[in-house]
């Protein structure tokens, strides 16, 4: 246990005494407490729509209907070495810069850019750039949602400020419900400090009731899914 565990532990007690003083209660019962504790360890799984028995082939289809269903585009190609000329002609059929900012991960980092045309950079996100190229960690079809995580590799920033996001997504990353999207999480390591869900472009219909694309967050949202069905039931 490192030293700023209990610290960080009695912080937590802190915290968690001061709300329990200001709503009048006390400690939680023994056995309640464990039972919270139990529920946390073993993660109960919630009733896992019926949509989702699908072979993962299907799980492809349906996460690609509902993603487009949200605004979404998406796109296949065959392997990562495709991905260049797939953002490349994307951002020309948007009529876009090509020129965008990437996520430091490994698995972009790999890829030979050079022959797109585009103009790139490595590393967060700032005010200016219009498009981000981010990797997904996975997809959920049951409401065509991308689980996007936080850390070095994988800016936050490339989610939120670019006009257009583009997420690099392998197809064996697809999965059913959202359980099985957090099992694949928490099996990864330690949990990340933000897990973002994103389904569709950001939007807002607050102002009289029209949709706004972009209100909050990037305009346009395109997912670009690597590899084909059978190297995905493989994966």
């Amino acid at each position: 246990m490192s030293a700023m565990e209990p610290r960080q532990s009695n912080q937590r007690e802190a915290i968690l005494g001061a709300i329990r003083h200001g709503l009048r209660r006390g400690a939680l019962p023994a056995d309640q407490a464990a039972m919270l504790r139990g529920r946390m360890i073993a993660h109960p799984r919630q009733i896992i729509p019926a949509r989702t028995a699908l072979d993962h082939a299907g799980l492809i289809a349906l996460f690609t209907e509902n993603a487009i269903r949200e605004f979404c585009t998406v796109a296949r190609i065959a392997t990562r070495a495709d991905l260049p000329g797939a953002v490349a002609d994307y951002a020309r059929a948007q009529n876009l810069p090509m020129r965008a900012v990437v996520a430091p991960h490994p698995a972009l980092q790999a890829i030979d850019w050079a022959h797109a045309m585009l103009e790139m950079r490595f590393g967060r996100a700032e005010p200016s750039d219009l498009i981000s190229i981010q990797e997904g960690f996975a997809g959920i079809a049951e409401t065509g949602t991308l689980l996007l995580s936080s850390g070095a590799t994988t800016p936050t920033t490339l989610n939120l400020l670019p006009d257009t996001a583009i997420v690099a997504l392998d197809v064996a990353r697809l999965v059913g419900p959202y359980e099985d999207a957090f099992d694949a999480l928490r099996a990864a390591g330690a949990m990340p400090r933000n897990v973002m869900l994103v389904t569709g472009p950001s939007r807002s219909a607050d102002i009289e009731r029209t949709l706004e694309l972009g209100a909050h967050g990037p305009r346009r949202l395109h997912i670009v899914l690597i590899g084909d069905d059978a190297a995905a039931a493989t994966g």
